[in-house]
């Protein structure tokens, strides 16, 4: 039987209806919980869903500033966290995006070396504004590291995937990115011996989850081909990562990346979002390959990026592949 041990509790009388006390005694005995612990259990997850929707208003206050709207392609100059976007809730089919791993990366406006777990509530406030922007059917692709070793080893993926699952996120699959990219390091713990090895796989991981319902409402057009289709399915995908000094940005991934997502979890015409735009990789991809896309980015840097790579699309492209 499970009690409460927390020392900070008040006893309380309180009346209770007849049929709703032999109920929740009934869940007591079948849950193996104190009555109290039931009661308490109950009140923390009304209590918390209602500082929820009260919460989730900090993340509409801060004005949107738009400084590229072409061919169905919109990129923003603000906080994703914070910038309204009330008009695009419930509205979003696919999320493809990789957020800031806190390896210490100098993004220039972005703190990436924050205590891990002052990281993991950042995680959670973007996956937040994420799922409610999302439409009932909606899907999200996140591009992150396996685990980190910088600063002591922790476990990105696993984390990520729980404080997703918190957040109302259904998981759905992975898929095992491998970059091909040999790790240089000299550093292996217990050289040649048991003591402390350290194990470090070269791939990044592609995690895909949805909203509340994985199986699209509506019937769309699709953009796969056939063999495109057989191979991506397949969890592993192989391709090399993106050359830093060739886009100008310090962790850029590679066109193939949203490419096949965006084939593989969307209809043409879809609103594609990306929350850190980084590159303007995700916007470009899907403007090549036929959809909408709405994109956030909180470095001026890398907004002047973004918007001329996107100003060297040819016009129409998406007619051709990648």
């Amino acid at each position: 039987m499970k009690y409460l041990t927390d020392k900070k509790t008040k006893e309380l009388k309180i009346r209770l209806k007849w049929n709703i006390f032999e109920k929740l005694k009934e869940i007591s005995i079948l849950e193996e919980k104190s009555f109290n612990y039931i009661v308490n259990e109950l009140l923390d997850k009304i209590l918390n869903k209602n500082l929820k929707t009260n919460n989730i208003q900090q993340f509409f206050t801060e004005k949107t500033n738009l400084v590229f709207d072409k061919e169905n392609i919109k990129l923003y100059h603000n906080d994703f966290i914070k910038v309204d976007f009330s008009k695009y809730k419930g509205k979003i089919n696919l999320i493809i995006t990789s957020p800031p791993y806190n390896l210490s990366i100098d993004y220039g406006k972005h703190n990436d070396n924050l205590d891990y777990e002052d990281y993991l509530y950042f995680t959670k406030s973007w996956l937040e504004k994420s799922y409610q922007l999302l439409a009932d059917d909606g899907r999200i692709c996140v591009n992150i590291p396996l685990d980190k070793n910088k600063n002591g080893l922790k476990p990105i993926y696993a984390d990520f995937v729980e404080v997703a699952k918190e957040v109302g996120f259904k998981y759905q699959s992975t898929i095992v990115w491998n970059e091909q990219n040999i790790s240089r390091r000299t550093a292996w713990g217990s050289w040649l011996s048991a003591s402390a090895p350290y194990v470090i796989a070269p791939v990044e991981m592609i995690v895909v989850m949805y909203k509340n319902q994985w199986k699209r409402l509506k019937k769309g057009e699709s953009s796969i081909e056939r063999d495109e289709f057989i191979e991506w399915t397949n969890g592993v995908w192989t391709f090399p990562g993106e050359s830093k000094k060739r886009i100008g940005h310090p962790a850029p991934f590679p066109i193939e990346l949203p490419k096949r997502c965006i084939k593989l979890f969307s209809y043409k015409d879809d609103l594609i979002l990306d929350p850190f735009v980084g590159s303007g990789t995700t916007l470009i991809s899907a403007y090549q390959e036929g959809r909408k896309a709405i994109g956030v980015e909180i470095d001026e840097n890398y907004v002047n990026l973004s918007i001329k790579r996107l100003q060297e699309i040819p016009k129409n492209s998406y007619l051709f592949s990648v």
